[in-house]
């Protein structure tokens, strides 16, 4: 007896050494996943020796002014939120380890007296349902991790995303407040000698107050313009993960150009659907319940089963050895509520992946017609509107130089023109953020969407 008993607990141990932790945690997986689609490193800091391979890097992209592919590096290896998200794979990897593991097994020692009499009975008892539903609940939890991973992968896009669409708005705002500078010492020279020819009585109270008025504007404007682009580098330096803020990063003094043409649409809705991850997600969630459905259907009217080897001795008398068998009855529990209960998560699982498919396909066609949207107004901005108000100040030029024009007509030319540029600096930024929310809506979440 006590040879076998010796036996089945090495061959539990040998069969609970089967479930053990990966060398990576799952994050070669999230880290492929997101190199694919963003071109760009995600690291897991598990450690000492991580951290400071990672500040390492960081302090290396932040000595030059980054652009947007080095913001959305430095997000990816130095954003705490989405290194504190990481730690969910830790935990589903944990649950598929102990999917893999048999309940430990139960140990109970009787010593029993009656005058002379000693009896004394030893038992040892395994959960053998929880040997029978193993693999299944192994399945189960290793579709859950992989779950987890592409989860992970999603909050590395988004953080991405997050990072390069704030890195568009930093320096749009940066150029912005430098435009708004200008037209408000346009706005200051024009009160100025508006103050000067009406002391001399060669300007009306009517005129020098509308110089007035547009000067104390301007400041306002510049003003609301600077907080706008404070606010933006805010947002970068959180993007980032960069507790020093602004002051730790410098940026480039203009956003890229408008390209030549917008890309071309191709199959938007099969590419979302396939590199989507939180469809991909959302499909193992599903195929993870109904694994537990199944299970939770073959275990509705057995649930316990225990197997139990006893040896009893008793004075006087021969040993007794045997084995006794374990069972609940359903008699007030039939199952029938832990079957209902796994139908209907189940089926809300299976109708949410349904419904993300439905939201992927729409929110790619909605970004896409922004960014054409928004490549249209940019255009028009750059190859009109711009050339048009340049073509304006200069011919107003010529005019001021032959004295057909007066100063303050020549400064309004100048304003408006500040202003056009201004607003093609706009229509720049929302063009990239449309770029990127398009890449976000193909391959993760799109920004604003409801999961």
């Amino acid at each position: 007896m006590v040879g076998r008993m010796s036996a089945m607990a090495l061959a539990l141990v040998a069969l609970g050494g089967c479930a053990s932790f990966s060398r990576d945690g799952g994050f070669d997986d999230v880290g492929k996943a997101v190199s694919q689609r963003t071109g760009a490193d995600a690291r897991w800091v598990r450690s000492d020796a991580d951290r400071g391979a990672v500040a390492a890097r960081v302090k290396e992209l932040l000595s030059q002014p980054i652009g947007p592919d080095q913001a959305v590096q430095i997000a990816l290896l130095n954003n705490r939120g989405l290194q504190a998200a990481y730690a969910e794979l830790g935990i589903s990897e944990a649950d598929r380890v102990q999917a893999g593991r048999w309940v430990n097994p139960g140990f109970s020692y009787e010593y029993l007296t009656r005058g002379d009499e000693l009896e004394i009975t030893r038992k040892l008892v395994f959960d053998v349902l929880a040997l029978f539903t193993m693999p299944r609940r192994v399945e189960i939890a290793t579709q859950r991790f992989e779950a987890a991973k592409l989860r992970a992968a999603a909050d590395a896009l988004q953080a991405a995303g997050d990072a390069r669409r704030a890195w568009f708005d930093a320096v749009a705002g940066e150029q912005s407040a430098q435009y708004a500078a200008k037209v408000k010492a346009s706005a200051e020279a024009g009160a100025e000698l508006a103050a000067q020819m009406a002391r001399v009585g060669n300007f009306s109270a009517l005129d020098q107050a509308r110089e007035q008025a547009f000067n104390a504007e301007a400041g306002a404007r510049l003003a609301r313009a600077r907080q706008e682009a404070i606010a933006a580098s805010e947002r970068l330096a959180r993007s980032l993960g960069l507790a020093a803020g602004p002051a730790a990063f410098r940026l480039p003094e203009r956003l890229p150009d408008l390209p030549k043409a917008p890309r071309e649409p191709g199959p938007l809705e099969s590419t979302a659907l396939r590199e989507r991850l939180d469809v991909q997600a959302a499909t193992r969630d599903a195929a993870a319940l109904a694994t537990a459905l199944g299970l939770t259907r073959a275990t509705r009217y057995v649930d316990v089963l225990e197997l139990g080897v006893e040896h009893n001795s008793a004075s006087a008398q021969p040993p007794q050895r045997g084995w006794e068998l374990g069972v609940r009855l359903p008699v007030f529990d039939l199952g029938d509520a832990r079957t209902a209960r796994a139908q209907y998560v189940y089926m809300q699982a299976a109708d949410r992946a349904a419904q993300i498919a439905v939201n992927a396909r729409s929110e790619v066609r909605e970004a896409y017609a922004a960014y054409r949207t928004a490549f249209t107004v940019a255009a028009q901005y750059r190859d009109v509107i711009v050339p048009l108000r340049q073509k304006i100040s200069d011919e107003s030029l010529l005019r001021y130089n032959g004295m057909l024009l007066s100063v303050f007509e020549l400064l309004t030319d100048a304003r408006e023109q500040a202003a056009s540029v201004d607003g093609y600096i706009r229509a720049l930024r929302d063009f990239w953020r449309s770029e990127s929310d398009l890449q976000m809506a193909l391959a993760g979440r799109a920004p604003g969407s409801v999961q």
